[in-house]
């Protein structure tokens, strides 16, 4: 006789769906929240001595476990290799045909699952740690949302208990309750999926509307230097002409670096970006780098602070050269007061860690994860206009993980912001090789 049917059946059953959906209103991930629940079962129906949780892989057209639970058999876990074909043993036909199905006897239980193919018969044995077939078991369709997601199937493997006919209704109970937690899960990530579509919709059209501003200032500034060079009517002294050619030439410079951002992310995209290693000094490019921007401000001083004998590293010199122009351009740009931008190096065990930090306006613990996203840019007070695109970070990172390094910022409002980028070490190359970039 099935043990969910003695005399204080109703109460067993009330605090069983109890237990269970106390467990599915836990904020888990679905993993673990299957497997929270198939535990809670477990633990509270007595019957229940292993169970199940399929789910159907569309992509695969097969019934994969996403959950096992049971007995304390060393290899239980293996039995999550199992992959069933749609009618395949008893999960495959239950799937199949949508319908629950009991088994009371292990031979009713044999000849359900005589279809199973040579390699799952070896995963099944190996799990249980026998060759005999479960005493008894019960398989029911989870469906949710006019969708049908898997199988939920429990089993005995002693004949004191086992499942019978009238504990169907029950256990449909329990497999409606974690078809609908599927469910849940399932709307959840479509939601969240359309939010960040909508989130980096949005991110685009503010960093194309400020690529456009930025492009059209460019150009708007070539033309009114160049169209006042050409005014015949007007006898430019010989340093306002070279004043107006100097501002001609750093406006070219800042559109081809916009350009070249949006190429170099448009290759990232598309998969096609390509590294060139050479033996690089990074010590050297630092100071090339920080010459470069000290010659572009001059409320900004810039320190450097690499240790003696700092070890050469394989790299792209171009390409760990633009990261360095890029943090250190940031480093000016979020500091418009001016201050120190210093520049140092560390080395570790298996890597290099260079920092670049400012003494500026620092960025709100909560947009520090966001910093690498494309388009992101970092909202500031108003009495700040930060230019920018939003695609000089994204790059960065795409830089630094193409070489197989780490990025990583630190700031605190009104404190400055410090970003650091690692580097793997390789055996040491000799100085004769040194590429400069």
């Amino acid at each position: 006789m099935s043990a969910l049917h003695s005399d204080a059946a109703q109460t067993a059953e009330l605090y069983i769906l109890t237990e269970v959906t106390k467990t599915l209103i836990t904020p888990l991930e679905l993993p673990d929240l299957l497997k929270a629940v198939m535990d809670t079962i477990a633990n509270v129906l007595e019957t229940a001595e292993f169970g199940v949780v399929w789910l159907w892989d569309p992509s695969a057209g097969l019934l994969c476990p996403q959950v096992v639970c049971g007995p304390d058999f060393p290899h239980l876990q293996s039995l999550r290799q199992l992959k069933l074909r749609e009618g395949e043993s008893v999960a495959g036909k239950v799937f199949r045909d949508g319908k629950a199905v009991v088994f009371a006897t292990p031979t009713d239980v044999a000849n359900a699952m005589a279809d199973l193919r040579p390699t799952n018969v070896a995963i099944w044995e190996q799990g249980l740690d026998s060759t005999i077939r479960p005493y008894s078991m019960i398989a029911v369709p989870l469906w949710a949302g006019g969708q049908e997601y898997g199988v939920l199937m429990l089993g005995t493997l002693h004949s004191s208990n086992y499942f019978a006919a009238n504990d169907v209704s029950f256990i449909r109970i329990l497999a409606d309750l974690i078809a609908l937690a599927i469910e849940r899960h399932r709307l959840e990530r479509e939601a969240l999926t359309v939010s960040e579509a909508k989130q980096a919709n949005r991110l685009r059209a503010e960093a194309l509307a400020v690529l456009s501003h930025e492009l059209r200032t460019s150009l708007g500034a070539i033309k009114g230097y160049s169209t006042a060079l050409l005014m015949e009517e007007t006898s430019w002294p010989q340093e306002k002409q070279h004043e107006f050619l100097l501002r001609i030439d750093e406006e070219c410079e800042s559109l081809e670096a916009m350009i070249n951002g949006l190429l170099d992310s448009s290759l990232v995209d598309a998969g096609k970006f390509v590294l060139e290693y050479h033996p690089v000094r990074l010590e050297r490019l630092a100071q090339e780098v920080a010459d470069e921007a000290q010659y572009l401000t001059s409320t900004h001083s810039f320190v450097l602070d690499f240790p003696a004998g700092f070890p050469l590293i394989d790299a792209d010199p171009l390409r760990v050269k633009q990261v360095l122009r890029n943090l250190v351009n940031n480093a000016i740009k979020y500091s418009p007061d001016g201050g120190l931008v210093s520049i140092r190096g560390e080395v570790r065990a298996t890597d290099i860690v260079v920092s670049i930090a400012d003494q500026g306006i620092g960025i709100a613990s909560e947009h520090l994860i966001s910093l690498f996203e494309k388009y992101f840019r970092v909202k500031t007070p108003s009495e700040y206009q930060i230019p920018g695109t939003g695609l000089g970070l994204p790059m960065t990172r795409a830089i630094v993980e193409a070489h197989e390094g780490k990025i990583w910022a630190e700031s605190k409002l009104g404190e400055g912001t410090i970003f650091l980028f690692s580097l793997p070490l390789q055996e040491s190359s000799s100085d004769e090789e040194i590429e400069n970039g």
